[in-house]
């Protein structure tokens, strides 16, 4: 991993956060390293609010290391829409 960003303590060593299920009023523990965590009573599938670094840092592989930026890049190319041709 590379030096000491600041931006990436917490995907380093991964925070905890409660999270109300909707749908069915049970708690759903995401971690900061967590894309997205169905709820176990009733499957409701809750995201994380990642706004971080590695979406536009040129070192966040390095950074992060390449499991963890895998990881964490795979939603996001999962969103993106396939080039539309006229």
């Amino acid at each position: 991993m590379y030096g000491s960003c600041p931006g990436v303590s917490r995907l380093r060593t991964p925070t905890l956060t409660i999270k109300i299920c909707p749908r069915c009023g049970s708690e759903i523990e995401l971690f900061s390293t967590d894309i997205s965590v169905p709820c176990d009573k009733c499957g409701f599938v809750a995201y994380n609010d990642i706004q971080s670094c590695i979406s536009w840092c040129k070192y966040a592989k390095l950074c992060v290391g390449e499991e963890l930026y895998n990881k964490l890049t795979e939603g996001k190319k999962a969103e993106r829409l396939p080039d539309e041709k006229e």
